[in-house]
């Protein structure tokens, strides 16, 4: 059996997810982490990408928008804004925005503007990356 730490996922919106994990992968501003149980105490920025919770069943994905994460030896606590199920992912909508964030980089009309179609993109790509 794996050592096991607690995992706890929050949205403003609901508890997203609740169990224990033998390991969490998930992008920062810092880069890609994977974090098991005894890891040292710190604090992370959460960055858009793909979430992997390593269960002893198998590995869930989900879409990891922004946010923070607390690590603890036995417990990891992410506080996220945007957290969704690939299941929850509107293909469509993700797709729009894709185009849309395409568009407005290719215009840049503005410091401001680039940044905000960049994140709008990684956004996007992200959800679609779940689905396809």
């Amino acid at each position: 059996m794996a050592d096991l730490f607690k995992l706890q996922i929050i949205t403003p919106e609901r508890k997203f997810y609740e169990g224990e994990a033998s390991m969490v992968e998930l992008t920062t501003t810092e880069g890609d982490i994977g974090v098991y149980r005894n890891h040292i105490p710190m604090t992370a920025i959460v960055a858009p990408g793909v979430l992997k919770i390593h269960e002893e069943g198998g590995v869930k994905e989900a879409a990891l928008i922004s946010g923070f994460i607390e690590i603890l030896p036995e417990k990891i606590v992410i506080m996220a804004e945007i957290a969704e199920w690939p299941g929850e992912i509107d293909a469509g909508r993700a797709e729009e925005a894709k185009v849309r964030a395409e568009r407005r980089l290719k215009e840049q009309s503005g410091e401001v503007d680039i940044m905000r179609a960049e994140t709008a993109l990684k956004r996007a790509l992200v959800r679609l990356s779940l689905i396809k």
